[in-house]
C-alpha cells in the first residue's frame, strides 16, 4: 500500500513537470524560428513581390507585432488548445496535424514492432555461445544497423525492392487507383474494419518497405541492449544460485536472467520513440509518406512558423507522455527502483 502511494506520488510529480518541459520546448522552437534565416512573407509572395504587398501580408499575419507580443499570443493560444493557422493557406494547424498524425503513428508503431522483434531475436540468438560466430554476427548487426545512414539505406531498398524487383511500391501510402476508407485515418485499421480487402492489401504493401527499413535501422539498439544486459544477468549471483539448485540452462535463462535483462530494454524502448521521430523524418521524405515529419519538413522550407511550432509541440507532448508511461511501468515492475 505504501509502495502504491509512493508510485502515485512519483507519477504525479512526473506529470507535473511535463507542462514545464513543454513550455521550454515550445519557447525554444519559437525563438529559434525567429532567429533562423528566411522570411515567411518571402516564402508566400516571393522575394520580388512589392514592398507594400509584403507589408500588408506581414500585418495580416501578425508578423509586424513586437516579438514579445507574438510570443504571448503563441503561449495564450497553446493554453487554450489553439495552435494557430498556417501562414501559407490559413488552414488550422490542428487540422493539419490531425490529418497527418495517423500516418506517422501507423508507420512508427509498425517500425517499433519490427525493431523490437528483430532486435531482440538477434540479441538473444548469440547468448548460447558468447564470443561465438553467432554472437559476433549479432554484435556486428547491432552496430551496423544503428550506424547506417537512414536516407542511404532507404534509397537502396527502394532501388532493390521497388525498381529492380518491382515487388513493392516505391513510395506513397495508398494505391492511387483506390479510394481510401473513411474513419480514423489509420488506413490499415479502417480497411480492416470496413472489410475492404483490396484497400487493406494496398495499404500493407505501401507500409511494408518504409516500416521495415526504419524498424531494421533501429533494431540494433534493442540487439545491443538485450545482449549486454543478458550477459550481465547471467554472471549475477542469483543466476548462479539458480544453477546451483539444479535448474537447466534454459530455465535459468528464461525464468531468471531474461526478465531482469528486459527491464532496461523497456527503458530503451521509450527512448527509441524520440529516435523514431528523427528516423521517420528521413524515411517519410524518402518514401513520400504523407506523415507529420514530411509536413514538418515542408513547413520548415516554407518558413510556416505556426505549423512548425504546432507539430513540434504535439510531438514533444507525445514523447513526454511515452517517457512518463515507461518510467511508471519500470518503477511498477522493478522493486529496486527508488523514487
Amino acid at each position: 500500500m505504501a509502495r502504491a502511494r509512493e508510485l502515485l506520488r512519483y507519477g504525479a510529480t512526473r506529470l507535473a513537470l511535463a507542462p514545464v518541459m513543454l513550455w521550454l520546448i515550445a519557447s525554444l522552437v519559437f525563438l529559434l524560428l525567429r532567429v533562423a534565416p528566411g522570411d515567411p512573407v518571402d516564402a508566400v509572395l516571393g522575394s520580388r513581390a512589392p514592398a507594400a504587398a509584403k507589408a500588408l501580408l506581414r500585418a495580416r499575419l501578425g508578423l509586424d507585432q513586437p516579438l514579445a507580443h507574438q510570443y504571448l499570443d503563441f503561449l495564450n493560444g497553446l493554453l487554450h488548445g489553439d495552435l494557430g493557422r498556417a501562414l501559407i493557406n490559413q488552414e488550422p494547424v490542428g487540422e493539419i496535424i490531425r490529418r497527418a498524425l495517423p500516418a506517422s503513428l501507423e508507420l512508427s508503431l509498425t517500425a517499433l514492432l519490427v525493431a523490437a522483434l528483430s532486435g531482440l531475436a538477434v540479441g538473444f540468438s548469440g547468448i548460447a555461445r558468447p564470443e561465438g560466430k553467432l554472437d559476433l554476427a549479432g554484435r556486428f548487426y547491432g552496430i551496423g544497423t544503428y550506424a547506417l545512414p537512414p536516407f542511404w539505406v532507404a534509397m537502396l531498398v527502394q532501388l532493390l525492392f521497388a525498381v529492380i524487383l518491382g515487388w513493392l511500391p516505391v513510395g506513397g501510402r495508398f494505391p492511387p487507383s483506390l479510394v481510401p476508407p473513411d474513419g480514423s485515418g489509420f488506413l490499415i485499421l479502417d480497411s480492416w474494419r470496413s472489410g475492404d480487402w483490396p484497400a487493406l492489401q494496398g495499404a500493407l504493401r505501401h507500409l511494408l518497405l518504409p516500416a521495415c527499413t526504419l524498424g531494421l535501422l533501429l533494431s540494433g539498439i534493442f540487439t545491443n541492449a538485450l545482449r549486454l544486459n543478458l550477459r550481465r544477468a547471467l554472471r549475477s549471483d542469483y543466476v548462479e544460485a539458480a544453477r546451483s539448485r539444479g535448474l537447466s540452462e534454459t530455465q535459468v535463462v528464461l525464468r531468471h536472467a531474461l526478465p531482469n535483462a528486459l527491464l532496461p530494454v523497456l527503458t530503451i524502448a521509450g527512448i527509441t520513440v524520440a529516435s523514431l521521430i528523427g528516423g521517420a523524418l528521413l524515411i517519410e521524405v524518402t518514401f513520400s509518406w504523407p506523415g507529420i515529419a514530411l509536413r514538418l519538413q515542408e513547413s520548415i522550407n516554407q518558413r510556416d512558423y505556426p505549423v512548425v511550432q504546432g507539430i513540434v509541440v504535439v510531438v514533444a507532448a507525445l514523447v513526454v507522455m511515452v517517457s512518463v508511461l515507461v518510467d511508471l511501468l519500470v518503477a511498477l515492475l522493478d522493486p529496486r527502483v527508488r523514487y
